[in-house]
């Protein structure tokens, strides 16, 4: 089985309305789907990267939203949604529903107007739910490569070993920390929003291999 990485930016009508909010100027330029429920009335864990009250703002837009608890860490808020349905436009959940691949979390939302997720399926599968996807919106395949169990750092790109690097260099596990993301951003030339995505993935690979080998 294949693992993809896409990345689809949509016409302005099937956009999310929390990705329409994201794509706004405004402090939130990223949020993360972590997980949902596989129910109609939906039940969401989003993570925003910005502070509560930026999050609130954003996820208020969710006119089927029933009950929110918000929860910030230390590079973000964590937003926990109750809502009595999804708010993708129906084309998009058809082509979710039409698909024989299963999707992997987290589905990012960037203020670029991206939205970028995994899916795992068979080669042929994954074609077709390319080509729905491409009758509706843009879409690129970032990355392929087999499907495992579990990643390992061996796996990551170049891109991201390098976004590692510079968080070390700049002082961002440091305890306290003395580096932020805008380091990483600054060190790699690129947006802040994608050096968080970069470092992001290159932590969980990491973890998810020291976890694998019996590490903890």
């Amino acid at each position: 089985m294949k693992r993809v990485q896409f990345a689809a930016a949509y016409p302005e009508r099937l956009v999310h309305p929390l990705h329409r909010r994201v794509i706004e100027p405004g402090p939130v330029t990223r949020a993360e789907l972590l997980t949902w429920s596989p129910t109609a009335d939906a039940t969401t864990l989003f993570w925003c990267d910005a502070d509560a009250d930026a999050t609130a703002s954003v996820v208020r837009v969710v006119d089927s939203l029933v009950e929110k608890e918000l929860v910030e860490d230390g590079d973000g808020t964590y937003a926990f949604l109750r809502q009595d349905g999804y708010e993708f436009a129906p084309a998009v959940l058809d082509a979710i529903a039409a698909a024989h691949v299963v999707f992997l979390p987290p589905v990012v939302f960037l203020d670029t107007g991206d939205v970028r997720f995994e899916a795992v399926g068979e080669a042929a599968a994954l074609g077709a739910f390319h080509e729905a996807l491409t009758d509706l919106g843009d879409v690129a395949i970032e990355q392929v490569h087999e499907f495992e169990r579990t990643a390992s750092p061996s796996r990551l790109t170049d891109r991201q070993r390098d976004a590692l690097e510079a968080a070390v260099a700049a002082g961002y596990y440091e305890i306290p920390r003395d580096g932020a993301v805008e380091d990483v951003a600054a060190a790699l030339d690129c947006s802040t929003s994608t050096a968080g995505e970069l470092v992001r993935k290159a932590e969980a690979a990491v973890i998810r291999e020291f976890v694998a080998a019996g590490g903890l």
